[in-house]
């Protein structure tokens, strides 16, 4: 019979294999791991996680740890009959969902306005670039860092993302607007290289990649440059904002020219990268004017009926 030790290293391998990341839960599992070898435990049992839970200070951290725990404990016990499996009703976790912001088209001028406040010229206009396509197409932030510029194909205004969420690849259409943007940002890069080499599209005064902290503290520094964030604030607008708005004014447009929003929903879903129609719905947050056209839809087809 397997330790803790391989049995984790196997699941972890199965996860991966399947496009899971698992930042967060790889190091969690591997903490307990190290916690149950401490303890001389073989085996999960209900008592050793609730003890592992409770060296976390809060008690989110506890139920976040006790879930992660528990699909791992799920797993070991088809190989352990012994594995004691943690009842959900035990530190029950819902991951908190912040309330998204919906830019509007003045919102984004502001923002694209306000980096012109950043100092050195090339980094106004690479965070122009980077926060105008953020957008226009509702990607996610590490798609548009990890964007490589062998996949940015401005003659036919298309964009390849490679490997993303999962391990999924898919190529975008962009609109001649963005793809002209998108060519300025490029001709600006390509004379600020002068010759140099850079495989990242989006790059930082040194020519690597950006990096994604420097990223958000730069966002809020413009948001607040825009009026939209206040200074010192936790809350207000995030990048990832973008991509909830993206996905509501989508859906927006298709109910105001009468498409069909049930048939077209699977293609939302896989422009922005998502496995199943089913996660999109996280995105379309009702709004007064989603409401509005869901309310006037609902009564047409009773005046229908």
């Amino acid at each position: 019979m397997n330790t803790l030790r391989e049995d984790l290293d196997e699941y972890m391998g199965m996860r991966r294999a399947l496009g899971f990341k698992l930042k967060t839960a790889g190091k969690f599992l591997d903490k307990f791991v190290t916690y149950s070898e401490g303890k001389g435990a073989e085996i999960i049992t209900t008592s050793l996680s609730v003890e592992w839970a409770q060296q976390a200070n809060s008690a989110h951290a506890q139920a976040q740890r006790m879930s992660i725990l528990r699909a791992f404990a799920r797993y070991r016990s088809a190989s352990d009959p012994r594995t004691e499996i943690p009842p959900d009703s035990l530190y029950p976790y819902k991951p908190k969902r912040a309330q998204p912001y919906l830019y509007s088209d003045d919102d984004a001028k502001k923002l694209l306005s306000a980096a012109n406040s950043l100092r050195h010229p090339f980094r106004a206009q690479t965070y122009r670039g980077l926060f105008g396509l953020l957008f226009v197409t509702g990607l996610r932030i590490g798609e548009a860092l990890s964007l490589q510029t062998k996949n940015v194909n401005l003659d036919e205004g298309t964009i390849l993302i490679e490997g993303a969420k999962h391990g999924k690849s898919r190529l975008l259409p962009i609109h001649s607007t963005t793809q002209a943007e998108l060519t300025e940002y490029n001709a600006c890069r390509e004379k600020f290289l002068d010759g140099r080499v850079a495989s990242h599209f989006f790059i930082s005064l040194s020519g690597t990649k950006l990096d994604k902290a420097m990223v958000h503290r730069t966002f809020y520094e413009i948001a607040q440059q825009a009026g939209l964030r206040k200074a010192g604030s936790s809350k207000g607008p995030r990048i990832h904002d973008f991509r909830h708005s993206f996905a509501v004014r989508s859906l927006l447009k298709w109910y105001r020219y009468g498409a069909d929003v049930e048939r077209r929903l699977p293609i939302l879903s896989a422009y922005l990268g998502h496995v199943h129609v089913s996660d999109t719905y996280w995105y379309l947050t009702g709004t007064p004017e989603l409401m509005d056209l869901g309310v006037k839809l609902l009564e047409h087809r009773w005046e229908e009926t």
